[in-house]
């Protein structure tokens, strides 16, 4: 019998679970379908996070700019963090890892990525730039969700 195996962590930093779970525009409805297919497939993709990273989202959900988006999709804060709570598994903070990426907010997710040996899923320049770097070590970065998770 052949030894089962787990499914491939997906990382989703704060701009793309806003995108995900908040934004509705043509681009943002790419994204969701790519998540959403991706995500379906439980036995290849699980996304993760820690609670920092909620927290994260829970901090930025309350940033002025971010109020008039909310009004405008009829979403509250607290129905984003419902859906992050219902669609997430969490896991430990990952420890720090040598791969550094300028954005010291971007970090935790870099560090989880490695350790997981997970695909981080990022719209940032200075997360992308780590990408081969981060490949060397099992990781990925990416603006798209991997066809499979074997392929990565």
């Amino acid at each position: 019998m052949a030894p089962e195996t787990q499914p491939r962590g997906l990382i989703l930093d704060t701009n793309i679970v806003l995108d995900y779970l908040l934004f509705g525009d043509p681009s943002a409805q790419q994204l969701q379908a790519q998540v959403n297919t991706a995500l379906a497939d439980s036995a290849q993709w699980r996304w993760i996070a820690t609670q920092r990273m909620r927290d994260e989202l829970a901090r930025v959900l309350l940033y002025p700019h971010l109020q008039a988006s909310l009004a405008f999709y009829q979403r509250t804060a607290e129905a984003i963090l419902a859906q992050f709570d219902l669609r997430t598994h969490l896991v430990d903070t990952a420890a720090a890892c040598t791969i550094l990426c300028r954005d010291k907010d971007d970090q935790p997710f870099i560090d989880l990525a490695v350790a997981q040996q997970a695909v981080l899923l990022s719209k940032d320049k200075q997360v992308l730039k780590l990408k081969k770097r981060m490949a060397r070590v099992g990781a990925w970065a990416d603006t798209r969700v991997p066809e499979t998770a074997a392929s990565v």
